[in-house]
């Protein structure tokens, strides 16, 4: 029982939910599958399609369409909404008196989100795990709550500017890369002996085609198809790897970045679909116009070069630009979706996807076991890269029919439940006492 004078906290009531995110949010999570199941059920496919998983005929053009309007948007507007996410909460919070009491539950959140993205990536066998990237920049949200729209978007302009320079310089390592390549195949068709520089690069470049190579993809292939605890022995030091890298090479500009961007976007209200349809169309033409005019040519610039290393690195140095302009475009073409009366029922089904996203997020990961390892159907490098859509096409279906059907009975979803219950440290109702 609360004591005189101390506000009630409660975790988000259903009248208090804000529809266009729910919405906005099921449909990325729908949209993250596109591109992580290359990563679910093919070896080291995820960017390059010669590796594995075919990049000819179908399997060529579901590369080129995932690539041109997929690749790092759904990524960018994950992070956006969880962004948005934690300062609703926080601002929630501060709004009914909570005090440091905000503080206190705002980083218990963060701290169990960081369990459960460990959880994810190791127990799930997800090598591509965010979650624990996410609670790590969300510390960093709380120091943002106060800020002005403006100075947002300036502070992820420079964070967008500090990873394309970091990106320029890949790409200018990867073309020195490729000329010692040139001369090493010249000294050695002369017999000469490799300097210490070229020795180097001749070294860097081996490890760099490891996991390229047949051998490798093989092995991938053959052990992600066995029981669930040699896959997860074989999975648990490349999530570490992975972890590492990324997050000191990607997370402030690629997470931080988008999620300034998206409370920068909330505190004008433009997410909440209350802004006119010429915005939204202004955004769905301008961010299309420049973001998939920059994609098409980092993409017909790979495809010119056969796929090569090179073109790879200098598709990247303006890969952000073309990322956060295509996902605007998302934003105003989801936002005239809720803005619309069409498609009444699409749209909450899709919502109904949004308010579980925690738990239909790792429903992927689930589904993804028992179709691609050894636990299930052992399916693992055995698809195509246009038959693994079949799998990605399925599950949005079996999410889109159980997710409302699961709310009509239910408070939360499972996970949701729980993570609540870990923040507040009280336990809720999870069933519905009068379901709709």
């Amino acid at each position: 029982m609360e004591q005189t004078g101390t506000p009630l906290l409660l975790p988000l009531q259903e009248n208090e939910r804000i529809e266009s995110l729910d919405v906005m949010r099921g449909i990325v999570l729908c949209g993250i599958l596109l591109m992580n199941i290359n990563a679910y059920g093919l070896a080291e496919a995820y960017i390059d399609p010669t590796i594995s998983g075919g990049f000819t005929g179908l399997n060529k053009y579901t590369w080129i369409m995932t690539n041109l309007l997929f690749e790092g948007t759904m990524r960018g507007l994950f992070s956006l909404l969880f962004g948005v996410g934690m300062f609703i909460f926080l601002d929630r919070l501060e709004k009914k008196g909570a005090g440091i009491k905000a503080a206190d539950i705002f980083f218990r959140r963060l701290l169990w989100l960081l369990v459960f993205g460990i959880i994810h990536g190791y127990l799930f066998l997800w090598p591509g795990e965010i979650l624990f990237d996410y609670a790590i920049m969300g510390f960093l949200v709380y120091s943002f709550r106060h800020t002005a729209p403006k100075k947002l978007f300036i502070m992820a302009v420079l964070l967008f500017t500090i990873g394309g320079v970091w990106n320029f310089f890949e790409y200018r390592h990867a073309a020195k890369l490729t000329e010692d390549l040139i001369t090493i195949e010249s000294f050695k068709s002369e017999n000469k002996e490799l300097t210490k520089e070229l020795e180097g690069a001749q070294k860097e470049w081996e490890k760099i085609q490891e996991k390229r190579s047949p051998e490798f993809i093989q092995e991938s292939n053959e052990t992600s198809r066995k029981g669930y605890l040699e896959v997860l022995a074989f999975r648990a030091p490349v999530n570490m790897d992975f972890e590492m890298y990324m997050f000191y090479r990607y997370n402030a500009w690629d997470i931080l970045s988008m999620m300034l961007v998206g409370i920068g976007l909330f505190k004008l209200h433009v997410l909440s679909a209350q802004k006119s349809y010429r915005l939204y169309w202004a955004m769905v033409l301008g961010g299309y116009g420049i973001g998939l005019s920059v994609n098409y040519f980092e993409l017909k610039n790979i495809l010119d070069a056969n796929f090569s290393y090179l073109s790879f690195a200098e598709s990247n140095v303006t890969y952000d630009l073309g990322r956060l302009t295509v996902s605007m475009g998302h934003v105003g073409l989801i936002m005239l979706f809720c803005k619309s009366q069409a498609f009444i029922w699409l749209k909450k089904s899709i919502a109904a996807v949004g308010k579980m996203a925690l738990t239909n997020y790792f429903m992927h990961s689930v589904i993804c076991i028992f179709v691609f390892t050894g636990v299930g159907f052992g399916l693992f490098g055995k698809l195509q890269r246009y038959e693994l859509l079949y799998v990605v096409f399925g599950t949005w279906i079996f999410q889109l029919i159980l997710s409302p059907i699961w709310l009509k009975y239910y408070e939360y979803g499972p996970l949701e439940w729980i993570w609540r219950n870990l923040s507040y440290q009280k336990v809720y109702p999870f069933r519905k006492s009068n379901p709709s």
